[in-house]
């Protein structure tokens, strides 16, 4: 590279210069397919028939009590799953935090497996090992013990749900924990400080903001959840998603489905913003929340509440320590290896509870019986050789994959620059428009789903392609900016300074130093935009229409009419596409590392 070599100011002011408008097609993206349909769909529970302003819609949410109790056990559901996803998630993400052994990568795969397996996948299995005659209460019966009712209850539900969830919950508090600089606790070890107290007096304080932020994207998104409340609980487990979804398909009244999404809608955002005072919106990238309003505001919740329970907390568990240390004669010296077996086995637990129900569709899937049944009873392959032969589920399969393709290429043509401009430019307005990107994570996918078929429906792009691609790179593209954005921090800037003082320009730095070290990220955020685009199932619902629908939406639609091993035969070759897409990924990845 040759030509005149800028000063250090020049350097400092090119990245201090970096153009905003790489943002504005992510921006426009999401003004256009997500803005304005939520609040075209929000216009219309003011409206009444006749198209003027009316709050008979709201009136009618007052006049039952039907929707006061679904909105009662929406909160309730959505609070256990969350409270469940955080107890259980917490010491499977301290333990990824913690571990430097080639262990880690194994283990991060089995967490992700049910968060990269679709969710009906998921309500598949936990029928089979819930059920009536599945196989834990075929287990019950070998012991001679009577068969509990496992399924179609409150417990169901929120057992499924926090599987669905937990791997979210534990991603959000890794990328936390991993920031947390581990001499603090060899510090406090070296001045006498005892394990118990180095956790609860240290780590887990610096753990917290990724805690409040896991259980805040948890809460949020079992709001609006409806397939596994369908497929495993009973009508006194029906929440608000399902009552939107009842009234456009049997009654398409606009209106008051809008009216019941704006409840969802304002209990959400009132979640958020509580988050947002409290902790602040840059928890939810895996930065330190260091600022301003939300940091005082954290100190003032652990002065008023959090370290006396924490004080507290440490003492009891330091002095159960030192008794078991008296009990087994070790005196003063720390069991370090057995308290590292505990967390270990408890991780282990967890992690099976997380990775095998993905499997357990596998040997229904070779099974000869024609419907669901556990043990499986002989062996065939006419399930198999019932959806290759089907024009349907090829269709579907077929489409789907291009759907995925396409989100993925537009969320991450979309998604990189905005993560560029983000994370390396100080912006008057970063934390409104960090709020705007992320939005969809945080507004029950439901409520954008209706808004979109509504918007759709006027410009004919329901039933098409293009529409499935546009709601779906809505719910991808704020993950491949987070996940680029994650990349970007770990990425040494000085690297470009060098290739802008030996005379490269901005183009030629990103395509020969850039590009090359965050490949193996943006990979990553392809394949996350893909998958999750592969698995969308309350877009497609919507969206999608006719013969040619997408996997997912015929995997429901069969569910729904006929329960059959043919379903077992999909879950298992979208577990292994799956599968073999992640493997695909971290060969590449790895490849990309050693080139």
């Amino acid at each position: 590279m040759t030509g005149p070599r800028p000063a250090a100011g020049g350097i400092a002011r090119r990245i201090a210069g970096l153009p905003a408008w790489p943002l504005a097609p992510a921006l426009l993206l999401l003004a256009v397919v997500f803005l304005l349909p939520v609040a075209q769909l929000l216009w219309l529970s003011g409206l009444d028939a006749a198209g003027h302003a009316s709050f008979e819609h709201y009136a009618r949410l007052g006049e039952s009590r039907l929707y006061v109790q679904v909105l009662g056990n929406t909160f309730r559901i959505a609070a256990w799953t969350t409270l469940a996803c955080l107890v259980a998630g917490y010491p499977v993400a301290y333990l990824l935090a913690t571990t430097r052994s080639s262990a880690r990568t194994l283990l991060l795969i089995c967490v992700l497996m049910p968060f990269w397996t679709s969710v009906l996948v998921r309500a598949f299995a936990f029928m089979v090992i819930l059920g009536r005659r599945g196989m834990i209460n075929q287990g019950l019966d070998a012991l001679g013990l009577p068969p509990l009712e496992l399924i179609y209850n409150f417990g169901s539900v929120v057992v499924g749900m926090a599987h669905a969830l937990m791997p979210l919950a534990v991603l959000t508090m890794l990328s936390v924990m991993q920031n947390i600089e581990p001499n603090l606790g060899r510090a406090a070890a070296t001045l006498g400080a005892r394990g118990a107290h180095v956790f609860w007096r240290i780590y887990f304080p610096l753990s917290l903001p990724g805690v409040a932020a896991a259980g805040l994207l948890v809460f949020i998104t079992a709001l609006g959840f409806f397939v596994t409340p369908t497929l495993l609980g009973s009508r006194r487990e029906t929440m608000i998603a399902q009552i939107i979804i009842n009234q456009i398909d049997e009654t398409l009244d606009w209106g008051f489905a809008g009216a019941v999404a704006v409840l969802l809608l304002v209990a959400s955002i009132l979640v958020f913003w509580l988050f947002d005072r409290m902790l602040g919106m840059s928890v939810l990238t895996g930065e330190s929340s260091a600022g301003g309003s939300s940091r005082r505001g954290l100190a003032r919740f652990a002065a008023a509440i959090g370290r006396p329970l924490l004080a507290a907390v440490s003492w009891t568990c330091a002095g159960f320590g030192e008794a078991l240390d008296r009990l087994r004669g070790r005196g003063d010296r720390p069991p370090r290896p057995s308290r590292r077996l505990v967390l270990w086995s408890a991780a282990a637990a967890i992690i099976v509870f997380l990775a095998a129900p993905s499997f357990v569709l596998v040997p229904i899937s070779f099974s000869a019986s024609t419907f669901f049944e556990w043990p499986p009873r002989g062996f065939s392959l006419q399930w198999y050789e019932a959806y290759a032969g089907s024009p349907v589920w090829q269709a579907a399969t077929v489409r789907s994959i291009l759907v995925g393709l396409a989100t993925a290429v537009l969320s991450v043509l979309l998604g990189t620059p905005a993560a560029f401009v983000l994370a390396r430019r100080r912006l008057p307005a970063k934390t409104a428009v960090m709020a705007f990107l992320l939005m969809p994570l945080v507004m029950p996918h439901i409520i954008v789903a209706l808004a979109l078929y509504y918007a759709f429906s006027k410009v004919g792009l329901v039933g098409t392609s293009a529409g499935l691609v546009l709601g779906h790179t809505v719910f991808s593209l704020p993950y491949v900016v987070i996940t680029i954005m994650a990349v970007l921090r770990n990425y040494d800037t000085r690297l470009d300074q060098a290739a802008w003082t030996l005379g490269a320009d901005k183009l030629s730095a990103f395509r020969h130093v850039t590009y090359p070290l965050i490949r193996a990220g943006v990979l990553t955020a392809f394949l996350f935009a893909f998958v999750k685009s592969f698995d969308e199932l309350t877009v497609a619902l919507f969206i999608s229409g006719g013969i040619s629908t997408t996997l997912p939406r015929q995997m429901w639609a069969d569910a729904l009419l006929n329960v059959s091993p043919t379903l077992a035969a999909v879950s298992t070759l979208m577990l292994v596409f799956v599968v073999a897409v992640i493997l695909l990924g971290e060969a590449l990845a790895r490849r990309g590392r050693t080139t």
